[in-house]
């Protein structure tokens, strides 16, 4: 087996949450059900994907919430949340308040930047404002003072008989601010998000530099080390965790069948990875498929791997249920101790 001087110290998966747009139950019930599966398996994490428009999760918020009643351990998060979409005061509150129910367990991964295909929605999303709305790093920072506690106001106290006011985001979370990840592609806003105090999520997908050689493991290795730098110059170094999100899929457990499937899967995919992609040379990581340890080997060999002692691996898009089972059975039974990882004890009711 490979060998690593840095055993994976927390394993995670990621879920983009598919549904059947005629049976929205089933799908968003589906990724319940897996969750909990994560937890009995002993993962540290599950994170969700935001999908809006879609066919996958548009309210992770609601299905934490809905985790969190299920659950007692994991940690749930979102990978990513674009605050694009969002009003920073409500997702404040609603996040606060879902942190609560969960016992602290909450992960709000963000992103900022103009909503996808902004000129199709935009008289929707923001008819009145539309034109003047900043998608700029500000809107995170303010995301993060709100939910930090910073005031929002100077009105505060009683008034009449029984309502009282706040000069903040009610309910508040403590550690909640200490929780919060910011979804980096780029060398710009990987050295920002370690400056401004959050946490990384490194996913499968980067933006090269100019003149940078088009290898993805390279760029996410330099990407992940101007986070540390800048982290480390940062008011509060203490927090600069970094979890990478690449895809995964063992078969150790899988039918010929599903190795079959799964192949296709990867075949399809695959071509994007070879050439940097659209005007910024995006850059897609290759799947990995194989016996959990075929996909070791291969992942003590990838630069940006060698860099995190957490993962967040994300599952393939329009799999079935069982796949889902499967690969997830095997990523925390083998993959996972492969890597050094040991699953977390199960909780005592």
């Amino acid at each position: 087996m490979p060998d690593s001087s840095r055993p994976l110290r927390k394993l995670g998966f990621l879920t983009i949450g598919l549904f059947d747009p005629a049976n929205p139950a089933a799908g968003h019930e589906s990724t319940l059900q897996m969750i909990g599966l994560g937890e009995r398996l002993g993962f540290d994490s599950a994170w969700l994907r935001h999908r809006h428009l879609q066919f996958g999760i548009s309210s992770p918020i609601a299905v934490m919430a809905a985790a969190s009643q299920r659950t007692s351990r994991i940690e749930l998060g979102t990978a990513v949340t674009p605050l694009g979409w969002e009003n920073p005061l409500r997702l404040a509150e609603d996040l606060a308040t879902v942190d609560l129910l969960a016992g602290g367990r909450i992960n709000p991964g963000l992103s900022v930047g103009e909503p996808m295909h902004y000129d199709t929605v935009k008289h929707e999303l923001y008819p009145d404002s539309l034109d003047v709305e900043d998608f700029s790093y500000a809107r995170v920072e303010r995301f993060a003072r709100l939910v930090s506690g910073e005031p929002v106001r100077e009105f505060s106290g009683k008034q009449g008989v029984v309502e009282e006011f706040s000069n903040r985001v009610e309910p508040h979370s403590p550690g909640l601010r200490e929780r919060l990840w910011y979804g980096a592609g780029s060398m710009k806003s990987a050295a920002w998000a370690g400056a401004n105090g959050f946490n990384l999520l490194s996913s499968s997908v980067v933006f090269p530099e100019p003149g940078q050689e088009p290898d993805f493991a390279l760029i996410q290795q330099s990407q992940i080390r101007a986070y540390r730098e800048a982290a480390a110059a940062s008011p509060d170094p203490g927090r600069a965790r970094v979890s990478q999100g690449l895809v995964v899929i063992p078969t150790d457990s899988a039918s010929a069948q599903q190795q079959e499937k799964y192949r296709r899967y990867v075949a399809e995919r695959t071509p994007r990875t070879r050439a940097p992609q659209g005007p910024k040379g995006m850059l897609f990581a290759a799947d990995l498929l194989g016996t959990s340890e075929e996909i070791a080997e291969q992942l003590y060999a990838h630069a940006g791997f060698r860099e995190v002692d957490e993962v967040a691996f994300a599952l393939p898009f329009s799999f079935a249920h069982e796949d889902y089972v499967q690969i997830l059975t095997d990523i925390a039974g083998k993959l996972g101790p492969a890597l050094g990882w040991a699953p977390a004890a199960p909780s005592v009711s």
